[in-house]
């Protein structure tokens, strides 16, 4: 098993000299991860690089154990996270089960939901509403732990939490994952006596779904973390060569730079799975964050098909000629059906008698991957076997290993993400935060104007 990289498509669009010339600036960002780490823009926040194989065995240990008590005692899970503290998990659950886990999980899974990625009241009761009425856990994330959106999850979830099971049983509900060594959240949890787990220093936020932040949580659904991280080392191993012609990441990573240097703004990562649509969210945080800075990066959009052909095949097909697609596609589908033949044939589809749903939809891809290249779009293939653990960890570690290197031919720090915190202060100013008052006097003197 791994990961296929297909080109073929992408002859009319790059040529060989197109590659070659990149060579020395991927052999430069190779050596910046790897032998030359000291002039590297980041180099602290490496640590996901040999995670596959250089991980706590003791922690992990006892995620498995947490995970199989959760299993045990909870029908529900409540993750409490934003960004890279939740997309990663969630994005691989449904990967491996299913968008609709919550409705068609086995009978010893817990429903798992998703919060303090907003700040909706709507959204968090009616969580709230489901956990008073089932036994339920908490796993909260945050590096700090006073992160405004989880921050005021994890309170409202606390609460009830020693309200419905009192302070010392709620104690053993909350898993907290979080700073080694300090933070609000790692003093709490020491205060309370929560079961804890490291948010590795050297890993940012959208690197860390092979951590505790994400494996707890997948683990809590019933999938093999062993057999994750297996394929993540699998990875590892096999994208470790800095010659870009005998390492599909890097050429990935290469062909990207090439397209944006052509002028392709937009890489839309399409597939033609539903179970996929998280993993492309984890992939636009992924790529958002590390290259959309200096005024540079391409912009990370993403699609479901055949659905979104419905609704942006047109703009793809004949709009500004802006973008270019990756598309992910799996030699085997999780389930298959087989279309019957119908005697009256009134929706005429009796022409598909005898096929499967799969077939029909691999020549969807084939004709919309042709249909798309001869509209002038770049299509670049990647292909796995099937939607199981194991691939999930090939495909995590390839992804984050390319945006790594793509990161630095484009000139800016991967591993940063200076930006994210503009809209933070206002926010905090508005809400009348300590220590904003003079913005705060500033952003209500502008919104009055604009209004």
């Amino acid at each position: 098993m791994s990961v296929q990289l297909n080109c073929s498509y992408l002859d009319s669009f790059i040529s060989a000299d197109d590659c070659k010339a990149l060579d020395p600036e991927i052999r430069k960002a190779h050596d910046f991860l790897y032998s030359n780490k000291a002039a590297a823009k980041g180099n602290d926040f490496h640590g996901w690089l040999t995670l596959p194989f250089d991980y706590d065995k003791e922690e992990f240990s006892r995620i498995q154990s947490c995970a199989a008590k959760i299993r045990s005692d909870s029908d529900i899970l409540v993750v409490i996270g934003i960004g890279g503290s939740y997309l990663g998990a969630r994005a691989v659950l449904e990967f491996v089960k299913s968008k609709n886990y919550n409705l068609v999980r086995d009978k010893n899974d817990p429903q798992i939901f998703f919060v303090g990625n907003s700040i909706s009241p709507a959204e968090l009761s009616q969580v709230l509403s489901l956990c008073r009425q089932k036994d339920f856990s908490v796993n909260v994330i945050s590096k700090s732990g006073t992160t405004t959106e989880p921050a005021i999850a994890f309170r409202l979830f606390r609460q009830l939490l020693v309200e419905k099971y009192g302070a010392e049983e709620a104690a053993k509900r909350i898993y907290a994952t979080t700073d080694r060594a300090k933070g609000t959240l790692h003093d709490l949890s020491l205060r309370e006596g929560y079961e804890m787990f490291v948010v590795p220093d050297n890993v940012g936020g959208r690197y860390s779904v092979l951590t505790a932040v994400g494996l707890l949580p997948i683990a809590a659904a019933g999938i093999d973390i062993a057999s994750l991280m297996a394929g993540a080392a699998a990875s590892a191993e096999k994208y470790a060569d800095p010659d870009w012609q005998k390492n599909d990441c890097y050429r990935y990573a290469a062909i990207r730079n090439i397209l944006y240097r052509k002028g392709k703004m937009v890489e839309m990562m399409v597939s033609y799975e539903p179970d996929y649509q998280m993993m492309n969210e984890w992939f636009k945080q992924l790529f958002g964050e590390s290259e959309g800075k200096e005024n540079k990066g391409i912009f990370p959009a993403s699609a479901i098909y055949s659905t979104d052909l419905h609704s942006l095949g047109q703009y793809v097909q004949e709009g500004s000629r802006l973008l270019f697609e990756t598309v992910v596609v799996f030699d085997k589908s999780k389930n298959d059906i087989t279309i019957a033949e119908d005697p009256e044939n009134l929706d005429g589809l009796n022409f598909l008698a005898g096929k499967t749903m799969s077939y029909v939809n691999q020549k969807a891809f084939e004709g919309t991957v042709l249909a798309h290249t001869d509209g002038g779009v770049p299509n670049i293939i990647l292909r796995l076997p099937e939607m199981s653990a194991y691939c999930a960890g090939e495909l995590i570690y390839f992804l984050e290993k390319a945006c790594a290197i793509s990161g630095y031919i484009l000139g800016v720090n991967p591993f940063n993400q200076p930006g994210v915190e503009m809209y933070k202060k206002n926010m905090f100013a508005l809400l009348g935060k300590p220590g904003y008052e003079d913005l705060s006097d500033e952003l209500a003197k502008r919104l009055h104007h604009q209004s």
